[in-house]
């Protein structure tokens, strides 16, 4: 059976089949265009910021978000290469301070957005006691020691041990410098992940067992135990630190909205420790909606960094 057409028809096909192909072309560059994509470590504070910031592209800016968890020097090289947009988890000038000298001339560095922090070697300060009664003092702190100095008379004890996370994190870098610098060759550095780490320094302090971890503020874990941070007085670890926002080359250009706001992305410990917090108590389970919550009870700060 032969089927015809009149010429209007063909031509009304033609032209349908034509604006659905500009009209799915232009949609899919569209697409490509709204999805924005950062790399950060899977630290508790990182978790915390990078989750904070694709609630507001995508709850508050209409984007689409994803978010790639990465070992810190490939976090560096994913930005540095295009891969990912951006980054807010670049701990400056000492921790990631390799990192950015060797892309500095690949990135943007859009400056802090969270200063104050710290990285060191990290103890229990906890008790073994509970106060007593009559007089209110407390008992010592089972880890009566003050500095890196004096691990090696207490080797045994830690059983020669630095729990430690993930081998490529800037912190372990200066841990493997401290432990030359100090002369505690019978020192062996653990590596692991954040979990891990914060795993084994609550199974000893429940213990009341010795243990030296790495350490840095913000995190959750001060606020849930008693910790201090060893003395470091060769400057192994630096003094404070900053949080920065790195983009890639040529985000500005091509999403000024995005890179507005991230120049605008600024909050406090005390900000990130109460999401770091909320996180925690659900056992890290869907972070994401620990960050809307604290969008919705921190509206004003929101407000100030939308373009």
């Amino acid at each position: 059976m032969s089927t015809k057409f009149s010429v209007p028809l063909i031509v009304f096909f033609l032209l349908v089949g034509m604006s659905a192909l500009f009209t799915g072309t232009t949609h899919g560059q569209d697409e490509g265009r709204q999805v924005v994509r950062l790399a950060y470590v899977e630290w508790s504070s990182e978790i915390a910021s990078t989750n904070l910031v694709r609630a507001v592209l995508q709850e508050e800016m209409g984007y689409q978000c994803e978010i790639i968890p990465m070992a810190a020097d490939e976090m560096w090289e994913a930005v540095a290469t295009g891969e990912v947009d951006a980054m807010v988890a670049a701990w400056l000038p000492g921790t990631h301070g390799h990192f950015y000298e060797e892309y500095k001339d690949q990135i943007e560095d859009l400056g802090p957005n969270l200063e104050g922090t710290r990285t060191g070697l990290v103890i229990p300060q906890v008790t073994p006691g509970r106060q007593t009664g009559r007089t209110g003092l407390q008992n010592v702190p089972y880890m009566n020691i003050s500095s890196i100095t004096e691990l090696p008379e207490h080797a045994d004890r830690v059983r020669g041990r630095i729990i430690g996370i993930d081998p490529e994190a800037g912190i372990m870098r200066q841990t493997r410098e401290a432990i030359e610098v100090y002369g505690l060759d019978g020192f062996e550095l653990i590596s692991g992940s954040e979990i891990s780490m914060a795993a084994e320094l609550a199974n000893a302090i429940r213990r009341l067992e010795w243990i030296v971890v790495t350490g840095w503020i913000p995190h959750w874990k001060f606020a849930r135990w008693n910790l201090k941070f060893l003395e470091d007085p060769e400057g192994v670890f630096g003094g404070r630190e900053e949080i920065h926002t790195i983009t890639r080359q040529g985000l500005r250009d091509d999403m000024p909205e995005v890179y507005e706001f991230l120049n605008n992305f600024y909050w406090t410990a005390a900000d990130m420790e109460q999401l770091m917090l909320w996180i925690e108590e659900q056992q890290g389970v869907y972070p994401a909606d620990q960050a809307r919550r604290w969008i919705r009870h921190h509206r004003d700060k929101v407000e100030a960094w939308l373009p």
